[in-house]
């Protein structure tokens, strides 16, 4: 063979895949020992977030077959992430500790108190009118619950505790089987009476 041949110099064998190198422009695998191009993202792991790896295809599936970002981690670390994880890691304050919410709920509380300050400026009278609107609606007495459970009994919320006790014995009498020669019919009406009388002794009524 002639090795000075000019055809000779024409030969040109390229590099096999495993010694592929990556193009000027392309970030090299930062696999130890790759020269490939790193093509592929893979991120650092906890600590590092928004930091990446480039990987050439081979090394980005190992290194996504093995990683584990609550390596390390151990029982308290991990629920305080499941935590944080509920409010998406964000910060949060307590009411009345963030000085600007604070501020604000001042402000609020001032004006619907009709003595808004200088900084608000109520010129349509909307906190005005919402304070009267409040002073027209009184507050109820009972909650919700407690008033259903009046309302089964055949009382409004104004019903005291002698009303409440007198009204719930009358209807378990009149209610029971033994009272309707064993008919159980009713049974059903005696039951919700039982279940409303021990709601509202659970609200402090009774």
């Amino acid at each position: 063979m002639n090795f000075n041949s000019r055809l000779f110099d024409r030969i040109r064998i390229g590099p096999s895949e495993a010694e592929e190198v990556a193009e000027p422009d392309v970030a090299r695998c930062d696999h130890p020992g790759c020269q490939r191009a790193g093509e592929f993202r893979a991120p650092m792991g906890r600590g590092k977030e928004g930091q990446f790896f480039q990987f050439c295809l081979e090394h980005v599936k190992a290194y996504n077959a093995t990683y584990n970002y609550f390596a390390g981690m151990n029982d308290e670390a991990l629920a305080a992430y499941q935590k944080q994880e509920e409010i998406g890691h964000r910060p949060t304050w307590k009411l009345g500790v963030n000085s600007k919410a604070a501020r604000m709920a001042q402000r609020g509380r001032a004006a619907a108190a009709g003595s808004a300050g200088p900084e608000v400026q109520d010129g349509f009278n909307i906190f005005g009118a919402r304070t009267e609107q409040h002073a027209a609606q009184p507050e109820p007495r009972v909650g919700a619950v407690a008033r259903k459970s009046l309302d089964t009994l055949g009382l409004d919320e104004n019903a005291d505790s002698v009303a409440i006790k007198a009204r719930y014995k009358e209807l378990v009498k009149r209610l029971h089987p033994d009272a309707n020669g064993g008919d159980r019919s009713r049974e059903g009406t005696l039951q919700e009476i039982l279940k409303a009388y021990q709601q509202l002794k659970s609200t402090g009524l009774v």
